[in-house]
């Protein structure tokens, strides 16, 4: 992006006035659990008072609204709508493929072993169908070692899951790359995109992912308990669906009429009554995000994160996330000498500022409403620890 594309300093201080929890805390947490927006939170006030008022009289356009959601969510990947799930978290979307998929005794799932444990328990728990999960330890460099990946595949590997970006390092992949990997030995791939979607461009279709999940409560400043799953179109029938409902077939609505007969969508794998508040909100800060762009976002978390590496350097600090190019996001994770990170998180809380330790060290993840003074803030937190 040029300087004359870059958005200006009101972009960001409109942004700003959208996230309640700027005028209390210094949210540099994003990456575990987010702040929802200003207009998640009027989304769910307004729920609120319809239930309240008029109960389910506002059934249609509740349900109208969600297929809102469900395009935006689409265009956000560029994939078509009928492509797009409305699953309660990540966990689930993984759940749906994992034990959907016509797995045969002696298939295998390749996987690194540093991802996050909703990345690694469900396929995991395919060991009673005769289906190995091989782990493929990070590389010395950190990240995802491709050819690790591409040696531990072979004529039996079905699937190759991997997240879009490290929960715990902030490795920032390749997805393409990672997809290329997983087609090439003749298998799909599943993409954890929990840590990356809503301020990282994802094309499904440049990158060819087979599959992906995230739930809406970090990057999308969602609630809990609203999430999103992609499907290829064409693999639509290749998965079981479970968890079957009313809600998966054809004729929904028409309740006295038994037959099954799928909805010819991802919806087939949705099962009963959604969260309806809770997919309002996200609807609400999806619409946010997409009035800014995740190519503007991203740029912004880029320079934010940069300027933090560069300042817990005086701190003494050693960075522990590669920042190298395509490599850097939103989270950077580092060490500070001789302190208890958890002492330090604790004391950051006190001053009025998030952030998280894992794997041991301290972990800050701005997004692109953090201002200088949320900068300000942290450091001092920090030196004062």
């Amino acid at each position: 992006m040029s300087q004359s594309e870059a958005p200006n300093d009101s972009t960001w201080e409109a942004f700003r006035r959208e996230m309640p929890v700027s005028e209390n805390l210094a949210y540099f947490d994003h990456a575990a659990v987010a702040p929802i927006s200003g207009p998640a939170q009027r989304a769910l006030s307004q729920w609120a008072e319809q239930s309240a008022k008029i109960g389910e009289t506002a059934w249609p356009q509740w349900s109208r609204r969600l297929e809102e959601v469900r395009q935006s969510a689409a265009t956000m990947v560029s994939a078509d709508a009928e492509e797009i799930g409305l699953v309660r978290n990540t966990t689930e979307g993984i759940g749906i493929v994992a034990e959907g998929y016509p797995w045969q005794i002696g298939d295998n799932v390749v996987v690194p072993a540093d991802e996050f444990p909703s990345n690694l328990y469900p396929w995991l728990n395919l060991a009673s169908r005769g289906v190995e999960t091989r782990q493929i330890p990070p590389a010395e460099t950190g990240g995802i070692d491709l050819q690790a990946v591409a040696d531990a595949c072979d004529e039996r590997t079905r699937i190759v899951a991997a997240s879009w970006v490290g929960y715990a390092g902030g490795w920032r992949s390749d997805v393409a790359e990672l997809a290329q990997v997983a087609h090439d030995a003749g298998a799909l791939f599943f993409l954890d995109a929990i840590q990356g979607l809503g301020v990282f461009p994802l094309d499904v279709r440049q990158t060819n992912i087979d599959f992906f999940a995230a739930d809406g409560h970090k990057w999308m400043l969602g609630p809990e308990g609203a999430g999103l799953l992609y499907m290829r179109r064409e693999h639509l029938d290749l998965l079981r669906p479970f968890g079957v409902g009313w809600n998966s077939v054809r004729h929904a609505r028409e309740f006295n009429r038994i037959e099954l007969d799928y909805r010819p969508t991802v919806e087939r794998y949705e099962g009963g009554s959604q969260n309806m508040p809770g997919f309002h909100a996200l609807g609400a800060s999806l619409d946010l995000l997409a009035s800014i762009g995740t190519e503007r976002l991203a740029a912004r978390l880029i320079e934010l994160t940069d300027q933090l590496c560069e300042r817990l350097t005086t701190l003494g600090a050693t960075i522990i996330s590669r920042r190298e190019g395509e490599r850097r996001s939103g989270i950077v994770s580092f060490t500070l000498p001789d302190v208890d990170p958890n002492q330090v998180q604790k004391h950051c809380m006190s001053e009025g500022v998030v952030l998280s330790c894992r794997a041991g060290r301290l972990r800050v993840s701005p997004h692109g409403y953090t201002s200088n003074s949320d900068l300000d803030r942290l450091f001092a937190a920090l030196a004062s620890a």
